[in-house]
């Protein structure tokens, strides 16, 4: 992608850009009672099934299990509703992109800031579960105000690993499938569930999950906002060259496939 013409193309298309990304909020919640309710009702329902199984059956041994599980999951889901719906986004504005002209990364980038609308109100459930549960440290030391730096550090990861995975559908709509497995298994090796403590002593489990991007940012969002710690310069280091990479990567894929696009969707 030339620099000159993507600044040149978000600033003219930033109006349809806005408008897609208000078409798929309305879509998403027209017709249900309930409405943008949900974004808030599903982290708290997903919350209390898995408190029930793993915090009061299975005894994951987490202080404060159902504040340290909503932190980690929203930020995480965030990640996986943006990549997911991105995937299939160049496919299914085919019609669209026959007829008139729009820079196609347009479409990834919208799932992706139409994924971080949704991720803001469930930012709603993840505060009252910790007032519920009385975290009050990243509140009280104030940590909570750097919470948008792990957000945009997803973002950006997201966005550009979105790039790959929509570039990949056109050409093989195998990844479709692949990619919800790959997910769960990504899901996993991301403390998430349990703590990174217990794996010590399982040096390759270790290793592997240290080498999972989502790890450091689920970490940090945990760290600024649940624990009142501020992140070492080393731990923002590694987040900033995951998301850059990730992005640059994305881009020099993504404009290297979308030449062809047209003779596949």
């Amino acid at each position: 992608m030339n620099k000159r013409n993507f600044f040149a193309d978000l600033k003219k298309f930033a109006p349809l850009l806005y408008n897609l990304v208000s078409k798929d909020f309305k879509l998403k919640y027209r017709r249900s009672f309930l409405g943008v309710m949900w974004s808030i009702l599903n982290p708290l329902f997903t919350m209390l099934v898995i408190s029930t199984v793993f915090g009061a059956l299975l005894k994951v041994q987490v202080k404060d299990f159902a504040a340290y599980y909503i932190v980690g999951w929203s930020l995480w889901n965030f990640f996986a509703e943006s990549t997911t719906l991105s995937m299939s986004s160049v496919l299914s504005s085919a019609a669209l992109i026959k007829k008139v002209y729009i820079p196609k990364y347009i479409f990834p980038l919208e799932k992706c800031l139409f994924s971080l609308v949704n991720f803001l109100f469930s930012l709603i459930a993840v505060v009252l579960v910790m007032c519920i549960q009385g975290v009050f440290e990243g509140f009280a030391s104030f940590t909570f105000l750097l919470a948008p730096l792990p957000i945009l550090y997803c973002l950006v990861f997201s966005i550009g690993f979105s790039l790959v995975l929509s570039a990949l559908t056109v050409y093989f709509r195998d990844v479709m499938h692949l990619y919800s497995v790959v997910l769960t298994a990504w899901m996993y090796i991301t403390p998430i569930i349990y703590p990174i403590e217990i794996l010590q002593g399982h040096t390759l489990v270790e290793t592997v999950v240290k080498c999972n991007p989502m790890y450091y940012m689920v970490d940090y969002f945990r760290q600024v906002v649940m624990y009142g710690t501020i992140p070492t310069l080393e731990h923002n280091i590694i987040c900033i060259v995951i998301a850059l990479c990730s992005l640059l990567l994305g881009c020099l894929i993504f404009s290297k496939a979308q030449k062809k696009f047209i003779l596949h969707i």
